[in-house]
């Protein structure tokens, strides 16, 4: 197991085109919902888990080895709104070239071929810890990190906060990032026993229904 991989696939910096989503804050800022550090830490926290744990369990269970293309049908059923499963899907085809060039493996490549259109997010993410020798868990943190980490970010430009307000919260929400991967480690370590209902399917209705309403908008500064 490395670290260093572990710290790859959660950096921002990876070219998988996270930066270019914000992971619905930019609605909650124009909707009034997200407008200072408190709200924003709030709306992270939220999002955590749910729409993050949910994310987090998928990405283990493709670490754990379940089969890739269950996850990608679990992931639709749990993805109910049709403008985020398009994005969870754009976002799986950036992250699968950056994957497939930094930890190549025949996973990936069967996963790529199978959904040429994009697999989601956290089913390659999880793949790409697997391939890199981490563990489910290892995967969920990553996952979960992300699903604070690019809001947080997004928001930093969107309301003009402070970097250092936004790094706080992120560290304000590490207990709760701990608790939601280990939930969704021990949910990806059932499955095999209990089949894949056991995965978290925490649901975020006012996320839905914003990430649907901001696809709509004709000027916007993140593709969602």
């Amino acid at each position: 197991m490395s670290r260093a991989a572990l710290l790859l696939l959660a950096d921002g910096r990876l070219p998988a085109g996270g930066h270019a989503h914000s992971g619905g804050v930019e609605a909650a800022v124009a909707y009034g919902a997200v407008h200072d550090k408190h709200s924003l830490e709030a709306f992270c926290r939220g999002r955590l888990h749910t729409a993050g744990l949910t994310a987090a369990g998928l990405a283990a269970a493709a670490a754990a080895g379940v089969d890739p293309l269950l996850l990608d049908d679990a992931a639709d059923a749990r993805t109910p709104v049709p403008a985020l499963r398009a994005i969870a899907r754009r976002l799986g085809r950036q992250m699968m070239r950056a994957a497939r060039a930094t930890f190549p493996s025949a996973d990936l490549e069967l996963l790529a071929a199978a959904r040429p259109q994009g697999a989601h997010q956290p089913i390659v993410l999880g793949l790409a810890a697997r391939a890199a020798g981490l563990t489910p868990l290892d995967a969920a943190y990553a996952s979960a990190y992300e699903n604070i980490g690019g809001p947080a970010t997004a928001a930093v430009r969107l309301l003009s906060l402070d970097p250092l307000d936004a790094s706080g919260l992120l560290a304000r929400l590490s207990s709760d990032t701990d608790a939601v991967a280990a939930a969704a480690a021990q949910a990806a370590d059932r499955v095999t026993a209990e089949g894949i209902d056991v995965l978290p399917s925490a649901s975020s209705p006012l996320l839905d229904i914003a990430g649907e309403q901001h696809a709509a908008w004709t000027v916007r500064l993140f593709a969602s």
